[in-house]
């Protein structure tokens, strides 16, 4: 029998009560320093993250958006340049590209893995194009083997939206250090996620490091105080969430490995239904390691289930409702004129399911029935 109980689409409000003893205890350290924006947390973050990734840097700012825009402007990227990326994505993605002053190219996704098709990647190529940038969207990365072979070849930049992807990672090396610089985000609902904004880039380029760390204070020399040496932003990450992440952090792996039984939980469950499909592997030559921060259902009914769902007390995220190219604000774009049959299936089929630590089997489950019943495969 199903029960009234409520499975809100995330919910981390068990991982702050288990972790808020060690929070506090960073917090109360840093109001005794008095210091509230960039100073200690911050930069044991940086260093930890560094550790855990495998970056020679790693720069904290104050989202993940204004991460993707920071590691543009530093990679030299700007007014008549293009950009080429994935139309299923996240708006920062495509809104990052155009804060910076060039011109986003959006091309059609790989089945499966929503991200971008290096096949169409190349097609797009045009004397203006200075950079490609993957998105590694909910379980794995894009093939980016194939897209820096590709880069190589033709002399641009790989700047990876890796937000998503902490944890993730291809032949050993971490996502979001496969190209120029990469990124993350520390979005609450990240895989790892603060208690607000967060973000940071990832890079191996000690000059784009150096422009990154100016940019994100007003473009202030590291060094000299009151001295700027280029226009920047206030992009700053705060000590509260750097004490946040630093907890958090020391639980990352265990956090990744429950998300991946939770995950197995959905697909063995719902593998038995033919009229959804259930999220796969690129093929092995392509494959990072799998991190869940989405599990991705597709249905024909999507509509109707995430209603039906939503009638059950079971909270539900549709990713994404159209493709970059069909927003209102960017379709007079040229670059958003290339065919993306697979991107508008997607955007017709997909839906995330309920997926994070403090997720319990037993909410898992009554998903998975109320899934089946809606496809008339169980009877209430």
């Amino acid at each position: 029998m199903l029960t009234d109980t409520t499975v809100p689409f995330f919910s981390g409000a068990a991982s702050v009560r288990r972790d808020w003893s060690r929070i506090s205890h960073r917090v109360r350290k840093i109001v005794r320093r008095g210091r509230f924006t960039s100073h200690e947390m911050v930069h044991q973050l940086e260093k930890a993250i560094k550790e855990y990734t495998g970056a020679q840097h790693a720069i904290a700012c104050n989202s993940g958006t204004d991460a993707l825009i920071l590691a543009l402007r530093a990679a030299g990227v700007g007014p008549g340049d293009e950009v080429i990326l994935p139309t299923y994505t996240f708006f920062a993605s495509v809104s990052s590209v155009i804060h910076v002053g060039a011109d986003p190219v959006l091309v059609d996704i790989v089945p499966g893995s929503y991200a971008i098709d290096p096949d169409r990647a190349a097609a797009a190529v045009t004397s203006r194009t200075k950079a490609i940038m993957p998105v590694h969207l909910f379980n794995q990365t894009a093939d980016l083997a194939t897209l820096c072979d590709l880069a190589e070849e033709l002399g641009l930049q790989v700047i990876e939206d890796s937000a998503e992807a902490i944890g993730m990672r291809v032949a050993g090396r971490h996502a979001g250090r496969w190209g120029t610089a990469g990124v993350l985000s520390f979005f609450p609902t990240k895989t790892l996620g603060a208690l607000g904004d967060a973000g940071m880039v990832l890079t191996d380029n000690e000059d784009i490091a150096g422009r990154v760390r100016r940019a994100r204070c007003h473009g202030e020399a590291t060094e000299l105080r009151h001295t700027y040496l280029e226009l920047g932003w206030n992009s700053r990450c705060d000590e509260l969430q750097a004490a946040v992440l630093l907890t958090r952090l020391e639980r990352l792996d265990q956090d990744i490995l429950r998300r991946a039984q939770l995950a197995q939980r959905y697909s063995e469950r719902l593998a038995r239904l033919p009229q959804v499909t259930i999220p796969w592997q690129a093929p092995a030559k392509h494959q990072s390691n799998l991190v869940w921060y989405v599990y991705l259902l597709e249905t024909e009914r999507r509509d109707e289930l995430v209603d039906f769902l939503a009638d059950h007390d079971v909270g539900t995220e549709v990713y994404y409702p159209r493709p970059l190219s069909h927003q209102p604000c960017l379709r007079h774009l040229p670059g958003a004129r290339h065919p993306v049959p697979v991107a508008r299936a997607a955007s017709r089929r997909a839906v995330g399911l309920p997926l994070y630590p403090d997720l319990t089997d037993e909410q898992v489950d009554l998903v998975c029935e109320l899934i089946e019943k809606f496809h008339g495969g169980r009877d209430e």
